[in-house]
């Protein structure tokens, strides 16, 4: 076949590496990578590369949309995830009940891109500080959510629902200009990832083999799916158990509000080891006591069960910490984010319901 030098367009997209993305999925339809563990011997066997250090997670494929397809986007994939969470943001103030729906539904749809690409960012930009720049993302993600939490009570008091929710669209224009001027200075810009080799990634095995992907993924599904139903039934667990909906509120809030310093240390400190397994089943431990707390005695200690699950809920940092400690490079954080987090949540907003049906049948 002839070999053609790389093309790009205005906005910096490789077009050679887009084009040969389509072709790829209309040939191959979604194919899906392949992430293998290595021990630096040249003869490992299938996926393993000499030199590998032992533990690494080497991706040798790409989930065609959500991987190859976020590195053709660059930055500029989390450029346009502000965008949409901004607009998102602001359509909600527009109309009634279905308009708030949609508007909520293109907001999340705006983070759920940004969450796949942090980890990519951090990957590339931040190799060295890895879990220090995760454990920020991650507190100031919790910092916000219980600032949210807190003030739109208040703005709804005083101005209405409308500028209690438009407020937030605001914030995040600010937010996307904030992202915008950083990425343009040439320090803080997000190389483009190389493409030559696009082609030969096509024929390799598939991820959804792959004991380690799996691992990683149950475990962000897990921690993601005890979020969920915390955020949105603890408050209604500890009303049925008697308590104020102002007290359940203050609860709900503390359990956000832990996590910020708890994200900040620890994401660093796990990063520092060979191994994050200790780390994980020391805060999940904490996390499911507080869950026990929760099921069998709501009313005997509630901020006791509140402080444990806020410590069990911080494991969200090492979740996305260990996405870019066992990926090689930023192109494979970006096919092993798509893989975990898009199946990770999948799993995860089973949650609510499961658990809503069983409250429902056991009071």
């Amino acid at each position: 076949a002839m070999v053609t030098p790389l093309t790009e367009d205005a906005s910096g997209v490789d077009l050679d590496a887009a084009q040969r993305l389509a072709a790829h999925v209309v040939e191959h339809g979604n194919d899906m990578i392949v992430v293998s563990g290595t021990t630096g011997d040249a003869t490992a066997g299938p996926g393993r590369r000499r030199g590998d250090p032992a533990g690494t997670v080497v991706l040798e494929h790409q989930l065609a949309l959500p991987g190859q397809g976020l590195q053709v986007l660059g930055h500029q994939g989390a450029d346009l995830g502000q965008v949409a969470l901004a607009l998102g943001l602001a359509l909600r103030v527009v109309d009634g009940p279905s308009v708030v729906i949609g508007g909520t539904l293109v907001a999340t749809a705006g983070i759920a891109l940004i969450n796949v690409l942090i980890p990519v960012v951090i990957k590339r930009s931040f190799a060295a500080r890895i879990g220090a720049m995760t454990g920020i993302y991650t507190a100031a993600l919790q910092g916000g959510g219980a600032l949210g939490s807190a003030l739109t009570p208040a703005l709804d008091a005083v101005s209405g629902w409308r500028t209690a929710l438009g407020a937030w669209a605001a914030v995040a224009v600010v937010a996307l200009a904030v992202w915008l001027v950083a990425t343009a200075r040439p320090t803080m810009s997000i190389p483009a990832p190389p493409t030559a080799d696009m082609a030969d990634d096509c024929d390799r095995p598939s991820l959804l083999g792959n004991g380690m992907a799996w691992v990683i993924t149950l475990f962000f599904g897990c921690q993601a799916f005890l979020a969920y139903v915390v955020m949105g039934w603890l408050p209604e667990v500890f009303i049925d158990g008697g308590m104020s909906k102002g007290g359940a509120g203050l609860l709900l809030g503390l359990i956000s509000v832990i996590a910020v310093p708890v994200s900040i240390v620890i994401a660093p400190a796990a990063a520092r080891r060979q191994e994050q397994s200790g780390w994980i089943v020391g805060l999940g431990t904490l996390g499911m006591a507080g869950v026990a707390g929760l099921a069998f005695a709501p009313g005997l200690a509630p901020l006791l069960w509140s402080v444990l699950l806020g410590l069990g809920m911080s494991v969200f940092s090492l979740a996305l910490t260990v996405i870019a400690l066992r990926s090689r490079d930023a192109r494979d954080t970006a096919r092993l984010s798509g893989m975990v987090q898009g199946i990770g949540y999948l799993l995860a907003g089973a949650g609510p319901f499961l658990f809503g049906l069983i409250h429902d049948h056991t009071g």
